[in-house]
């Protein structure tokens, strides 16, 4: 399935009325989300986020423009954000399943549309731009909206849809097509918008303009262009601005390309420059939503610069990393509201996952054949795996073993990536149950209805064979955990590795036994082989890796 992501940033932050109705046209797509509303006051401006497949995205993104053009009036628009236009930029983000260049044409058409319909002037930029002049957005909205009266008349500067005559009311939009980018503000203890640009040159991509120390100007070269300072950040813009609503001075950021410079390593970055220049890094703020791996590998990182272990839950991970990025300083902070993942979660497709330990077993007692011995295989494995890294956990933070935290800490954070993948199949072996029980009904009263009735079989089975291949794969590889923990983990906690050893070899058993329960149904007779082949080494190498264990372990107790 495609699906892209579009973040269309509108010029109004105050008015709920307008915001609300620019929100409804929005959600009248069907097929369409909208995930987060994002007003900042200060900044006079909203970005809202929605994802769905591209052809509804386009025309969702459409109808909030169109809302947009009817109720705001850039002529009386004031905020401290740059901006030429009520809808000022609108970007569509490849999330899954669609390719940068399919996403820049679905830009293309959407700015079309928007200029031949609302007759609004529209730029295209980023992957989109027609021209390789117009790729950066500061560019095209150089002047913004008091200076594009004058600026449209430029020959160089005649839109790429729609007319080359200043729309007063609406001013002009920038759509494009863009990696995802991250908006994040870092505080400062100062309301100098003076020094909280300093900090945004030291750190930004682009730098600073350098300046001749004796004359105090600016420097430049044989060519006449302005001679720049490189900043310290790669794929990092920014600026820096006054929040009179907050009474604090941000460095405003956009991260461009979080693989190239992540948010953490951006709000170091800030930290050491703020303290050259005398100030302080007290929090930050983010604009939107983020991928829930900022947030994660955030908390990785900081746990790390503590010499402390990383091998804990996803909610630990970002506990950590809001706390010491300060994100809930200027307002709470709603990890629910602000995670991607989270906002497009499911709740209805990990149903026994979510249960209490109590409410599990009841399930599993109950008259309904699923969950069954699967998902109590996957859910066994997945104790084995927490076993092993509570055990590697505590070894890392045993007094005396300070040399020792890395090793430690990287078992840990295999033990809870094991755990976390098992617990996932706890639900896919019953999902696996239930797509066979439903191949099962399907109508079969015509040649072509037996024919898509038995492939739909088939697919299941085959399914219901691999997810408990998957469970026997992690829970084999939890003995590598749990062998290292019996060799060199806290001798303390020894009984622990042994549990988690009887765990890891029972899932691997049990989940076998769904393999060979399912495999005499299939027709795919090479399949079935190779499938069978595989678990009984698989079971071979569990029983002789738990007995290593258990060895190591009787010997410490």
């Amino acid at each position: 399935m495609q699906l892209i992501e579009c973040v269309p940033n509108f010029s109004e932050g105050r008015d709920m009325v307008i915001l609300n109705q620019i929100a409804d046209a929005i959600r009248s797509v069907e097929g369409v989300r909208l995930l987060d509303m994002d007003a900042g006051k200060a900044t006079n401006r909203t970005v809202f986020t929605l994802v769905g497949a591209p052809s509804a995205v386009v025309e969702a993104a459409f109808r909030g423009i169109q809302k947009a053009s009817e109720l705001i009036d850039m002529r009386h628009h004031k905020g401290e954000h740059p901006r030429m236009g009520a809808c000022d930029v609108c970007p569509l983000i490849p999330i899954a399943g669609i390719s940068m260049a399919e996403t820049a044409e679905w830009a293309r058409q959407l700015g079309a549309r928007v200029g031949s319909a609302l007759e609004i002037p529209v730029y295209l930029y980023e992957a989109a731009a027609s021209q390789p002049e117009r790729q950066n957005l500061a560019t095209i909205r150089a002047g913004e909206y008091e200076g594009f009266a004058e600026k449209i008349k430029n020959p160089v500067w005649l839109p790429d849809f729609g007319p080359a005559v200043f729309n007063v009311k609406s001013g002009a939009t920038v759509i494009g097509a863009r990696d995802f980018l991250v908006a994040y503000n870092v505080n400062l203890n100062t309301t100098s918008e003076r020094r909280a640009n300093s900090v945004a040159f030291d750190v930004r991509e682009q730098g600073r303009i350098k300046v001749d120390p004796t004359t105090k100007e600016n420097i430049k070269d044989a060519d006449g262009n302005l001679v720049r300072i490189p900043g310290e950040l790669k794929s990092v813009k920014g600026i820096g601005w006054y929040i009179a609503e907050y009474g604090v001075a941000q460095v405003s950021m956009n991260l461009t390309n979080i693989e190239v410079t992540p948010l953490h390593i951006a709000f170091d970055a800030c930290c050491r420059s703020a303290e050259r220049h005398g100030m302080r890094v007290t929090g930050s703020e983010l604009v939107g939503l983020v991928p829930k791996s900022v947030l994660t590998d955030a908390g990785r990182y900081f746990l790390h610069k503590q010499r402390r272990s990383a091998g804990v839950g996803e909610a630990e991970l970002i506990r950590i990393a809001v706390k010491t990025l300060g994100l809930d300083e200027l307002e709470p902070f709603d990890v629910r509201k602000k995670v991607i993942e989270y906002q497009l979660e499911d709740t209805d497709s990990r149903p026994l996952a979510a249960m209490t330990i109590e409410q599990f077993a009841d399930e599993t007692a109950s008259e309904s054949p699923a969950p069954g011995g699967g998902s109590v295989s996957a859910y066994l494995g997945a104790l084995g795996a927490a076993l092993g890294t509570m055990v590697a956990n505590l070894s890392s933070h045993k007094r005396g073993w300070d040399e020792q935290w890395a090793f430690f800490g990287t078992w840990a954070e295999t033990g809870q990536t094991i755990k976390t993948d098992l617990m996932r199949l706890v639900d896919d072996d019953t999902a696996a149950f239930n797509q066979i029980m439903d191949a099962f009904k399907l109508p079969k009263g015509s040649d072509d209805e037996k024919k898509a009735r038995s492939a739909a079989i088939q697919a299941a089975t085959k399914n219901a064979i691999e997810v408990p291949l998957r469970t026997m794969r992690l829970a084999l590889r939890t003995m590598d955990l749990l062998e290292a923990m019996a060799q060199r983990g806290n001798p303390n906690s020894a009984s622990d590795v042994g549990v988690g050893a009887l765990c890891a070899r029972a899932a691997v058993h049990g989940a076998y036994l769904n393999v060979q329960i399912n495999v005499p149904s299939l027709k795919d007779k090479a399949y079935a082989t190779e499938a069978l082949a595989e678990g009984a080494a698989m079971i071979a190498k569990a029983d002789t890796s738990e007995q290593s264990v258990l060895q190591k372990v009787r010997a410490t107790i």
